[in-house]
C-alpha cells in the first residue's frame, strides 16, 4: 500500500502504480473475507448471512464502482460476466479438484444446487433479454436500451430480496450448512488439553488459562474494524488501480472484454480461492457449493443491477446490452455448473472439467476482437 500510494503522488509511473495496488488488493481482500466469516460465527445465521451476502464480493464491487465512476463502462459490464463465470467455474472447478484430490468422492445436499441453478437460470434469462431484444431489432435506441436495462434490474434486485428471504427466514434449514468454519474453538480446547497435560495442574488453573487465552482471542469488534479497515484500504486502492488500468492493459495487449471477464475477477477473487479450497479439502462441500452459487447469484441479481441503477444517478449510463458472446459464456456456465453440481456428488473429474471450460472461454475471450 505504501508503494502504491508513493508511486503516484510521486509520479513513479503507471506501471508501478498498477502493480503495487494490485498485489495490495489481494491480502486486503483475504482479510476482508476471513473477517466476513468470523463475524458470522458471532452473530449467528440471520445477521450472518446478511453480512455474508453484503461482503462476500465488497472487493469486486469495490473496484466495477469505482470504474464506472471513471466511465469504463464496457470493463464493468465484462467484469459482472467475469464475475458469474469465474464463480460457477473456476472457484467450483478449484473447489472439487482439491477435494478430490484427497477424498475418493464427496456428497453435497443437491437442493442447494437445484434451488440455487434454478435462480441463475431466471438471472441469465432476465440479463440476456436486453441483448436479445436489441441484436432481432434495429428500431431500439439507446433511451429504450436503459429503460428496459432499469425495469429487469428492479426486477432482478426484487427477486433476490425473495432469495435472501427465502434461504435466510421461511427455509433456512435447507442451507443449515454452516456459515463458517469454527477452528479457533478447536484450538481452544486442544491448547487447554495441552496444558493441562504439561502442567499438570488442577483443573480449575486450566480453565483460567482457557480463559485468558479466549480473553487474548479476537473478538466481534476487533473483526468489524478489519472489515470497515479493508474495504476502506481496497476503496483507496481501487481508485489508483482503476486510474491505470486502461493504459497498462493495453500494453499488455489486453481488450478489455478480457481485463473484465478474465483479469479482474482474478485479482479481486483471490480470497473466494483460498476459502473454497480450504473448506473443499476440509470435506464442507454443503458450504463450499453454498457459497460459490451464492457468490455467483448476488453478481446476477444484485451486483449488476445496481451497478446499472448507480449509472443512471451518477451520470454512467450503463446497460445490460451484453456482448452477446459474454451471454452465451454465462449460459455456458450456468449449463456445466448445474449438470454436474444437480447430482449432489463431486469427485477430482468433475472439477478438471469444470477447470477445463474455464480455459477454453479464457483463450476465447483473449482472441475476441471487442
Amino acid at each position: 500500500m505504501p508503494i502504491a500510494f508513493l508511486a503516484d503522488r510521486l509520479e513513479w509511473g503507471d506501471t508501478l502504480v498498477f502493480v503495487s495496488s494490485a498485489i495490495a488488493i489481494i491480502p486486503l481482500s483475504i482479510w476482508l473475507s476471513t473477517a466476513t466469516e468470523k463475524i458470522a460465527v458471532v452473530t449467528g445465521s440471520s445477521i450472518g448471512g446478511l453480512v455474508n451476502a453484503v461482503f462476500c464480493n465488497a472487493t469486486a464491487l469495490i473496484i466495477a464502482l469505482t470504474a464506472l465512476r471513471k466511465g469504463l463502462v464496457d470493463i464493468v459490464e465484462a467484469s459482472i460476466t467475469g464475475s458469474i463465470v469465474s464463480a460457477l467455474l473456476l472457484l467450483l472447478g478449484l473447489a472439487m479438484l482439491a477435494g478430490g484430490l484427497r477424498y475418493k468422492e464427496q456428497e453435497f445436499k443437491p437442493i442447494i444446487a437445484q434451488v440455487n441453478g434454478s435462480s441463475m437460470t431466471l438471472a441469465v434469462v432476465s440479463l440476456a433479454m436486453p441483448t436479445a431484444v436489441i441484436a432481432t431489432s434495429n428500431l431500439v435506441n439507446e433511451a429504450a436500451i436503459q429503460d428496459i436495462s432499469v425495469i429487469v434490474s428492479t426486477i432482478l434486485i426484487v427477486v433476490y430480496g425473495l432469495t435472501l428471504i427465502f434461504s435466510l427466514g421461511t427455509h433456512s434449514y435447507l442451507y443449515d450448512v454452516g456459515l463458517a468454519d469454527e477452528e479457533p474453538s478447536a484450538k481452544e480446547r486442544l491448547h487447554l488439553a495441552e496444558s493441562q497435560a504439561a502442567l499438570q495442574n488442577s483443573e480449575v488453573e486450566s480453565q483460567d488459562e482457557l480463559g485468558q487465552h479466549l480473553e487474548r482471542s479476537p473478538g466481534l469488534w476487533v473483526w468489524i474494524g478489519v472489515l470497515l479497515i479493508s474495504t476502506i484500504a481496497i476503496a483507496f486502492l481501487s481508485e489508483l488501480f482503476v486510474g491505470v488500468i486502461e493504459p497498462e492493459t493495453e500494453k499488455l495487449g489486453l481488450t478489455p472484454l478480457f481485463t473484465g471477464v478474465i483479469f479482474l475477477p482474478l485479482l479481486s477473487d483471490v480470497s473466494g480461492y483460498v476459502t473454497v479450497i480450504r473448506l473443499a479439502l476440509k470435506n464442507k462441500m454443503d458450504l463450499t457449493v453454498s457459497t460459490v452459487t451464492g457468490d455467483s447469484l448476488l453478481v446476477a441479481l444484485f451486483m449488476a443491477p445496481v451497478l446499472v441503477l448507480v449509472g443512471q444517478v451518477i451520470g454512467q449510463p450503463m446497460t445490460l446490452n451484453f456482448n452477446p458472446f459474454e451471454v452465451v459464456a454465462i449460459a455456458i456456465s450456468v449449463t456445466v455448473a448445474n449438470l454436474i453440481s444437480f447430482r449432489g456428488r463431486s469427485n477430482w473429474l468433475d472439477g478438471s472439467l469444470l477447470l477445463a471450460v474455464y480455459l477454453v472461454l479464457g483463450v476465447a475471450f483473449y482472441y475476441h476482437p471487442a
